[in-house]
């Protein structure tokens, strides 16, 4: 499916500038104040004498999400052959021309990392990150770092290209600081690359939160350009109808191969939070053996449900409905219709109408949510249609071909149609932009005409 534009009203852009204004690196005093994570790694570590006591292998932060701005924890140094660790407590001073402790005496130990710590060169620098406010996959090539508060804290990714050029210039170039394209690590989200079944350990809750209010199709496009890993721990951070509504705006290909590399039950919690048409669709991009498993792991209803429309071709009516319908009785109010319907908002984008039918479940009505929303509160259905016939329901029989479809919903000039059993009760409902995915489906690809040259 085509991936929605982000609009954001005027109210909205104003509550995301006033967000960066209150970030920290939006702050002048900060900005002057960042130090090179990259320009810190191999440089000097000195005791409060000036004396060099070691060299500096990785700087420690804490991420248990609680915390906009991580705050270092500790440092890991390399003393001869061993990598001690330094407490927080016991750093006096990080500057550009790298680190002052407050004591001589170094607690030799090898350093174990402790739950919530992350190195930030090992784990983060040169891994994928995901920019919320920009809604794109970066790479990090540099971080900084700045006191905010009482504390030294992770308050910003360098994404620009000029800063990895910097890193391979000579040591009193890399530890210069080049903010140009600094992104607020309050508006980040990163992954651990190396990651494999378990969501990573590096996350923070305000970014997930973040996540958690984007688009569909924004998510969608994240979960495209992120790698396996990445893709992984970013869906294993969203609800699965939130994850589910993100993979129906996914690429066909990309989709399929997401399915493949999770675990089955995942997979099969995924599908089965997908609308119906769009489920059908994923599962018949996979092997049979594979659809086996995954509808084996599914709840009987949906199971059920989903091997049904499995059974009609693809190119059929029956394939690609949704058999998600409001179907109401003339008996029922339009407030009551109204009420019903808002409990399917989850689903509002497979929604344009309301079926009404007899005391026999036949179709006798297709009500629009605009004249239903115009109605008043206290008329019933049949009133209402009654009133209407233009509400005459526009039908087609599972068996109908994508043209066939497609010549009925252009004549009637209509939103979508109801796909019907032989007696005229409602199997599902097929909206234009499913017959757009059917068509393209049969040609397989778009066919563009050359420019003249």
């Amino acid at each position: 499916m085509p991936k929605r534009p982000l609009v954001l009203t005027t109210d909205a852009l104003r509550g995301r500038s006033r967000v960066r204004a209150e970030r920290a690196t939006a702050n002048r005093v900060v900005r002057r104040a960042i130090v090179s994570v990259a320009g810190l790694i191999a440089g000097p570590v000195r005791n409060q004498a000036g004396q060099e006591v070691g060299r500096l292998v990785d700087v420690v932060v804490r991420m248990d999400g609680e915390e906009r701005y991580p705050p270092v924890t500790g440092l890991v140094v390399r003393v001869g052959r061993r990598h001690a660790f330094v407490e927080a407590s016991d750093i006096a001073d990080i500057t550009r021309d790298g680190v002052t402790l407050r004591t001589a005496r170094l607690d030799l130990r090898d350093y174990v990392r402790r739950p919530g710590e992350v190195l930030l060169a090992r784990d983060v620098l040169d891994h994928q990150l995901v920019d919320v406010d920009g809604v794109q996959v970066i790479r990090a090539a540099d971080l900084y770092l700045a006191p905010v508060g009482d504390r030294t804290r992770l308050v910003g990714v360098d994404v620009s290209a000029h800063s990895l050029l910097r890193r391979l210039g000579p040591r009193r170039l890399r530890t210069r600081p080049t903010p140009d394209k600094v992104i607020d690590w309050d508006a980040v989200a990163p992954f651990d690359e190396q990651a494999t079944d378990a969501p990573s350990t590096v996350r923070l809750r305000r970014s997930q939160e973040a996540l958690g209010r984007l688009r569909p199709g924004e998510l969608a496009d994240l979960l495209e350009d992120l790698g396996r890993p990445g893709r992984q721990q970013l869906l294993a951070s969203l609800e699965p109808a939130t994850a589910a509504d993100a993979l129906e705006e996914m690429d066909a290909g990309v989709l399929e191969r997401l399915l493949r590399e999770s675990s089955p039950e995942r997979a099969a919690e995924l599908v089965a939070a997908m609308e119906p048409d769009e489920a059908v669709d994923a599962l018949r991009d996979l092997s049979e053996q594979e659809r086996v498993e995954l509808l084996e792991r599914m709840p009987e209803p949906t199971r059920s449900r989903l091997a049904e429309l499995l059974d009609y071709p693809a190119n059929r009516a029956g394939g690609f409905m949704t058999t998600l319908l409001v179907a109401v009785d003339e008996s029922d109010t339009i407030a009551g219709v109204r009420a019903r319907t808002a409990e399917q908002a989850e689903h509002r984008n497979e929604i344009d109408a309301v079926v009404v039918r007899d005391g026999e479940h036949h179709v006798i009505a297709d009500v629009p949510l605009f004249d239903l929303f115009t109605a008043a509160d206290d008329r019933t259905l049949g009133e209402l249609i009654r009133d209407h016939p233009d509400f005459d329901p526009v039908v087609v029989e599972p068996d109908a071909d994508v043209g066939e479809v497609a010549k009925a919903l252009v004549e009637a000039r209509r939103s979508s149609l109801l796909v019907v059993d032989g007696d005229c009760r409602p199997l599902g409902r097929i909206l234009a932009d499913d017959v757009v995915d059917a068509l393209l489906r049969e040609t397989d690809r778009l066919h563009f005409p050359r420019l003249l040259r």
